[in-house]
């Protein structure tokens, strides 16, 4: 199966702007904004630090730090933030069934991001059993929501019969769909 990873990782690497937003002279008020528990500040300062952006050290020890608290409030982005920094080892120890957990929270609340990551998680059995027609279903929903690496890799789901049965005509739809999006790999 050709499941196409670099997708996720552009997803978090767009996630980059974030992080630009914060300046140097913005960080004093970013700070004490997230530190009363504003969960887009706490984004700003985990983007900032994950980064080494608005005069701050790149340190994803901190960035994490941030992240967890506007994840641990319910906000998507960080969660996903947060199950990004887990599947690579970026600022707490890889462990693939946290990063789990924090994808799926995200994406319980229709972040495409997470949606792609849980179904290459999926359907590569990572911190969880593989089970193709779960990374279909998440592969779905992504893809509905315009996502062209999801796009590619329900693509390649229909083409192998992985999770679905095997069908070249919606193969080639989703596709289709990735490359109108300039996925190269489709």
């Amino acid at each position: 199966m050709r499941i196409l990873l670099l997708p996720l990782v552009l997803l978090f690497t767009s996630l980059t702007c974030i992080g630009d937003a914060v300046t140097p002279g913005h960080v004093k008020e970013y700070r004490e904004s997230a530190e009363e528990g504003d969960a887009i500040a706490q984004i700003l300062l985990g983007a900032a630090y994950r980064d080494g952006s608005g005069g701050l050290p790149k340190d994803d020890t901190e960035a994490v730090k941030w992240y967890r608290k506007a994840a641990e409030q319910g906000n998507a982005i960080a969660q996903f933030a947060l199950g990004v920094h887990y599947s690579e080892d970026k600022g707490v120890l890889e462990d693939d069934t946290e990063a789990f957990m924090w994808y799926r929270k995200a994406a319980e609340q229709g972040y495409f991001g997470a949606q792609l990551a849980l179904g290459i998680m999926y359907a590569e059995g990572r911190g969880i059993p593989e089970d193709d027609t779960e990374a279909v279903m998440w592969y779905r929903k992504a893809a509905e929501q315009g996502n062209a690496g999801a796009q590619f890799n329900l693509g390649v789901m229909y083409a192998e019969g992985e999770g679905v049965l095997k069908d070249e005509t919606e193969a080639v739809m989703w596709y289709r769909k990735a490359a109108e999006q300039g996925n190269a790999g489709a």
